[in-house]
This record gives structure tokens, sequence and C-alpha cells, in this order.
């Protein structure tokens, strides 16, 4: 699977859902705490912007400097700061998502580029966008009522979990374990991650893995099963993004 045709499937079911919405709906509260649904939308269009950005100024280490303001607090205030009607912010992302796909395709695929926590190959700063996507789409989806249902692209989301593990231990002040994942796809196929020989496995739903890892649900809301020593805490510290 090509994770920028990956992205831009992602984004686009993500639009068709959009396209329909009445303006109440956009000023609705979404399930990201403090935003409407159009928030969400000016984030996404923020950090897709962002991604062109970051690609075009792929030698700039200071791009992403922001001081000692939090990034959580950084994104919120530039959301805050640019809020606009749902049409509008619908025709901004549009923009946005199509100068970032064009960006990431054209981008040299071993060159680094400046992102948030650290910088990235552009494929796996697709990735991410992609897990950001996903994300949002269900806080969007969610209060709304809409169908939102799982697809093999939670693959991506699944690798990007697995693979920042070392980084999650350590903000979580701990050792980095070897852990490794079973788990089930939408379509009923196995997912292997990680090592075979690890003595931590988690098993079951990857759509539960990753909402996990988006901190949309808690460990202990979902049927996973955490096996050895490192499993159950390798949960409890998953992420999908490195922040």
């Amino acid at each position: 699977m090509d994770t920028i045709d990956d992205l831009d499937a992602e984004q686009e079911r993500l639009e068709a859902l959009l396209e329909p919405l009445t303006e109440q709906q956009w000023s609705s509260p979404s399930a990201a705490a403090g935003w409407s649904i159009a928030d969400v939308l000016v984030h996404l269009a923020q950090t897709e912007e962002a991604v062109a950005a970051s690609i075009a100024n792929a030698d700039r280490a200071d791009l992403w400097e922001r001081g000692d303001q939090p990034l959580d607090d950084a994104v919120d205030d530039a959301v805050r700061a640019e809020r606009a009607s749902g049409a509008e912010v619908l025709r901004r992302w549009r923009s946005a998502r199509q100068q970032s796909l064009a960006a990431l395709r054209g981008a040299d695929p071993d060159q680094r580029v400046p992102w948030a926590a650290t910088p990235l190959k552009p494929r796996v700063l697709a990735t991410t966008r992609l897990a950001e996507h996903w994300a949002h789409g269900l806080d969007i989806t969610g209060p709304l009522g809409l169908p939102f249902p799982d697809t093999d692209r939670l693959r991506h989301v699944a690798w990007l979990g697995h693979r920042t593990l070392p980084y999650a231990f350590a903000v979580a002040g701990q050792e980095p374990h070897g852990v490794r994942c079973e788990l089930i796809g939408p379509n009923g196929d196995t997912w292997s991650l990680g090592p075979e020989n690890a003595d931590s496995v988690i098993r079951g739903s990857a759509g539960e893995f990753c909402r996990v890892g988006a901190q949309r649900l808690r460990p202990e809301q979902t049927s996973l099963v955490a096996e050895g020593p490192h499993a159950a805490e390798a949960l409890r510290v998953l992420r999908n993004y490195a922040a």
C-alpha cells in the first residue's frame, strides 16, 4: 500500500462526509474538547499547510520553533486565531490537502523535513497525517452520528503506534522494551508488528489498538490482551504521534 495514496483516500472519505454539512453542524461541538467541527478542520488545514511549508524549507531546523510554549497550547491558539465558517474552512482544507499531497509526492524520499517533535522522511510524515486525519475523523463523525468504519488504511496507523513505542516509553520516563503486536484488521487478517521473540505481546483488534494510540480509548475500555512483563505498560504509553 502506498502511504501517500492511502492518505489521499482517507482525506477523500472525510471530504465526502463534510460536503453536505449545514452551518449548524459545522458549529456544533466535536469530540475534541473545546473545538467545534469547523475548528477541527481548521487544525487539519493548518497542519496540511505546514506539511507543504516544511517540505519547501527542509533545511530550516528552526521552522517549528515555539519557545517554551507547549505544542498543544500553540495548536489551540492557532485554531482560535483563524476560526471561520464551515464553507470557508472546507475550501481552505481542500486546497491545503492538495498542496500537501503534491509536496509529499514531489519530495526527496530520503530527505528528512522539519516537523513538530523531530524531522521525518516524507512517507513517515504522510503516515502521521493519515493517522491524524483518521483520529480527527472520529472526532467529527462520532458526534454527528456519521458512518466512519475502519478500513485497511489503519495498518499505517498501527505501524506508527508500534514504531513510536520506544519514544512513548522514553516520554513516560521508562526504558524502551521490545513488544510484539498481533492485531486483527477490519477484514479479519492478522497484522504482525515487532520481533517474533518478544516476551511481551499485545493481541486483539487493530481498530482498538489504534484508538488507544490516538487517545480515543483507554486500554481498559478495549478487549485487547496484554501478555508478558511490558505489554500492559506499552498499551498505557501507546501514542500514534510524537510530541
